[in-house]
């Protein structure tokens, strides 16, 4: 059976990527869906043009690693698609905010991308694809989304060293870094209404988004960054010294 993966599925970016992969990777037969809500997930599934699984694990959960091992190996699936998709971003200075949120996002964002990506790698043939879901904050720390902007950058960074490592393999790996979309993400992680940066900056379009990174990983492209706005944001950032680019991107 050739699949493709998605996890943070049940709305926003990840269900607009189960929607357009279909076109983009025609020789999927069956997708499986990852994120906590079962009822999202099956009212995402009914909405496909081609048949879903819907797994319903918690990724800050071990235990869902466990799982979704046991159902890699009792399938045996070829994973033509891989997109980490699951994450989350909270607002708010280190000292102030809710332990429980802040390690939340290193539990999701870090490790639960890589323990999916490490047990999906050997069910990958050459051809295969890699998409983790980065952000604009990996260009450089954000001031008040400290700890979400270092888990982003680890995800860069983990994206060009992985590239490399599975180059013989045939397997590719890309990372789309946009910048804020209108989902769930502002509203969960307390930053609509609370963040005058976030109020500035330019919207992605999350169907364009899913589109644009589609493409960007079939031409194999390791960093995919969308619109220009965000990609002039991107060039500034590596010629600027990093402690003046903080004071300007406190969110």
């Amino acid at each position: 059976m050739k699949i493709a993966i998605v996890t943070g599925a049940s709305s926003g970016l990840g269900q607009e990527f189960a929607r357009q992969l279909v076109a983009e990777y025609p020789e999927v037969e069956q997708l499986w869906l990852i994120a906590r809500r079962k009822d999202k997930l099956e009212e995402a599934a009914a909405s496909l043009s081609r048949p879903a699984v819907c797994l319903a694990l918690d990724l800050c959960d071990p235990m869902s690693f466990t799982a979704f091992q046991e159902k890699l190996l009792s399938e045996q699936p070829q994973v033509h698609l891989l997109v980490n998709n699951a994450g989350c971003g909270y607002l708010g200075n280190l000292g102030e905010t809710d332990t429980m949120l802040e390690t939340r996002m290193i539990d999701l964002n870090l490790r639960a991308l890589t323990a999916i990506t490490n047990l999906t790698i050997p069910y990958i043939p050459r051809g295969g694809r890699i998409i983790n879901v980065s952000s604009i904050a990996a260009f450089c720390p954000n001031a008040r989304m400290t700890v979400y902007s270092a888990t982003k950058a680890f995800v860069s960074h983990f994206t060009v060293g992985l590239n490399e490592e599975l180059r013989k393999k045939g397997v590719s790996v890309t990372a789309v870094c946009p910048g804020p979309m209108a989902t769930e993400f502002c509203d969960v992680g307390n930053i609509t209404g609370n963040s005058k940066m976030f109020e500035m900056l330019p919207y992605c379009d999350q169907v364009r988004v899913a589109h644009g990174t589609l493409l960007a990983a079939k031409r194999r492209h390791t960093i995919y960054t969308p619109t220009v706005f965000y990609k002039a944001f991107r060039v500034l950032a590596k010629v600027t010294p990093v402690k003046l680019m903080v004071k300007f991107t406190r969110t």
